[in-house]
């Protein structure tokens, strides 16, 4: 992440790996908030919204989670379920001195910060999430429901059932695979045979607008030459691990948590979630998937404007 208004990162050792971390008002007082990016993305997401929130006075810690970046990459798919990526973090704010944040997560990374919640839950003050909602653990296994669900073709499967194959033809190509994956305004289609986001990496003509500048893309293009896919998508091939490894853990969130939708988004927003997340607030913005970067104006907006609301009442 290298552009104008980014910070030059730094390698924090943490949790046997090291993740390369990006930081926006290191001397504030008003606590830390930690940026989780989703797959495929990187902390260059959030580029939008560190300075705005280091200006409100937080700590913004932004790191590029294991896999990611110039993160550590491990061999081993197993480094890279739950209890790892959790653990990451914790290792994080024990790094910077904190006994707890605010956490924000867009796609995967909500994932984790949801699964942050519930295995350590006295290290998460305040979640805000992006995109995807918490996912009830259920009685069957995720890629086993999923399977039954959606059939083979689904990409969470197809990672699964095939490993390597998915990540070998993103690697093949990278520039146009994240140039047709970051997208907005696309017209709809009828859906097309075989793994949806492989016939994206091969499809020469991306539908709908950009949601990144040449620059921007050029950034993810970069960073992804670089590490792969492998790393990012075994998150992915850990799903089932993670369901067995939250089996003990109380299902419910207690932390205060804003929870921002796109109205376009085609992550599927829950029927049912303050069932589980009770003291859960909901933002719906007018953009798609990449909600903090298609909308990053009232993205931010609606962050700070429900953390002084959260702070307020503490204060009280």
């Amino acid at each position: 992440m290298t552009s104008p208004t980014s910070p030059e990162p730094t390698l924090v050792p943490v949790n046997g790996v090291e993740l390369e971390v990006f930081e926006a008002g290191r001397h504030n007082t008003g606590g830390a908030v930690v940026l989780c990016h989703g797959w495929p993305e990187h902390a260059f997401s959030w580029r939008h919204q560190m300075p705005a929130l280091a200006a409100a006075g937080y700590h913004v810690i932004a790191p590029n989670q294991r896999g990611y970046g110039n993160s550590s990459r491990p061999a081993d798919v197993t480094a890279y379920d739950l209890d790892h990526l959790t653990g990451d973090l914790v290792a994080l704010l024990d790094h910077y001195g904190y006994e707890d944040a605010t956490f924000v997560g867009h796609d995967w990374g909500a994932t984790v910060v949801w699964g942050l919640a519930l295995l350590h839950p006295k290290r998460v003050n305040k979640i805000v999430n992006l995109s995807v909602p918490y996912l009830e653990r259920g009685e069957k296994p995720w890629i086993e429901f999923l399977e039954e669900l959606l059939g083979p073709d689904s990409y969470f499967v197809h990672f699964n059932r095939r490993p390597g194959v998915a990540d070998a033809v993103f690697e093949a190509n990278t520039e146009q695979f994240l140039r047709n994956l970051y997208r907005k305004n696309e017209p709809p289609r009828a859906p097309r045979p075989g793994m949806a986001f492989i016939e994206l990496a091969l499809d020469e003509t991306p539908l709908g607008d950009p949601v990144l500048s040449d620059d921007e893309l050029a950034v993810y293009v970069s960073a992804f030459e670089s590490s792969g896919f492998t790393g990012g998508i075994n998150w992915y091939r850990n799903l089932d691990r993670n369901w067995h490894l939250l089996a003990d853990a109380d299902p419910v969130v207690h932390q205060p948590a804003l929870m921002i939708y796109g109205e376009r988004d085609a992550v599927q927003k829950s029927p049912n979630l303050t069932d589980f997340v009770p003291n859960a607030e909901v933002v719906t913005l007018d953009c798609g998937h990449w909600i903090q970067q298609e909308e990053p104006e009232e993205t931010t907006r609606a962050i700070l404007s429900w953390l002084r609301r959260q702070d307020s009442a503490t204060a009280d």
